[in-house]
């Protein structure tokens, strides 16, 4: 199918595409990468009237280190992310977790900011987010303000992006380099989202005392999902298998799955204990030096 008729507009500044936003109101969308709305388009299921394409508004476009952050800038690509040396090093969890984004010619053309909005519990980029507690600068016509992901994700699809708001810029905190980390994915096929995935990160002090613990996960609940009981379980204790299993199971305790036709909501919950099991011993083993 083709989309229906629609207006296009380029601008080239933030606070034109926010002019725009304002006059058009629920009649406008942004395209950003389109790697969502463009097929949501094709198939009606959106049928905006007006598209905002927001892709030469260079400022939007950067990766840069500050303050023990990395700042992305809304507009950036996925790929870029993926390459970069700067988050390779910062933040591996990140370039590894983009790598299971769909297939080459989607993460050339996807956006950090785009993902984000798109809100889909599954994806990949709103996991690690969540699981490092970064935060979104959106900017509107009544100025800007920053959420966090509790915030910011609201349920299903569905972000605290108000009218004529655009998410301009992400801030993750960089990795110490005791941390252990992993990304895993549960799908299909490679490039699919995945029925559930789990981003681990472990922070070790001397003879292998869990300082911190982040569990998050995806495809088990409306938005990305913190597993806290299972990060205390974790906090100020040593690691060990048996731990790692205990925690398996408070995560997925933590779940609120749906059942579809990928998978069923008992299926998912019990994946969620598995690769959180498995996620949680590679960052372990990452963390004490391992590979």
């Amino acid at each position: 199918m083709k989309p229906s008729a629609f207006e296009y507009f380029t601008p080239s500044t933030v606070r034109e595409a926010i002019e725009l936003l304002r006059s058009h109101g629920d009649e406008a969308k942004i395209l950003a990468g389109g790697q969502s709305l463009i097929p949501m388009m094709n198939f009606r299921v959106a049928r905006p009237k007006v598209l905002i394409d927001i892709n030469k508004i260079k400022e939007l476009d950067y990766i840069r280190e500050e303050k023990g952050e990395l700042v992305i800038g809304g507009l950036t690509r996925e790929k870029t992310l993926e390459v970069s040396s700067v988050v390779k090093k910062k933040c591996p969890i990140l370039a590894e977790a983009i790598s299971y984004i769909g297939h080459l010619p989607i993460r050339t053309r996807g956006t950090i900011g785009g993902s984000l909005v798109h809100a889909d519990p599954s994806a990949e980029i709103p996991i690690i987010v969540c699981g490092l507690g970064g935060k979104m600068k959106v900017v509107g016509p009544s100025g800007e303000r920053t959420l966090g992901a509790d915030e910011f994700f609201m349920t299903y699809l569905t972000s605290a992006l108000e009218a004529a708001e655009i998410l301009v810029e992400v801030r993750i905190p960089t990795l110490p380099v005791n941390a252990g980390w992993s990304f895993m994915e549960f799908s299909r096929r490679h490039g699919d989202f995945g029925i559930v995935a789990v981003a681990s990160i472990l922070y070790l002090e001397n003879k292998g005392v869990c300082r911190q613990a982040s569990i998050a996960l995806g495809g088990v609940a409306p938005t990305p999902l913190r597993a806290r009981e299972a990060e205390s379980l974790l906090a100020g204790r040593v690691i060990t298998e048996e731990l790692i299993k205990e925690a398996g199971v408070k995560a997925a305790q933590a779940t609120d799955p749906e059942s579809d036709y990928h998978a069923s909501a008992e299926y998912r919950k019990d994946m969620a204990r598995v690769f959180t099991q498995r996620s949680l011993k590679e960052a372990w083993n990452k963390a004490e030096g391992g590979k």
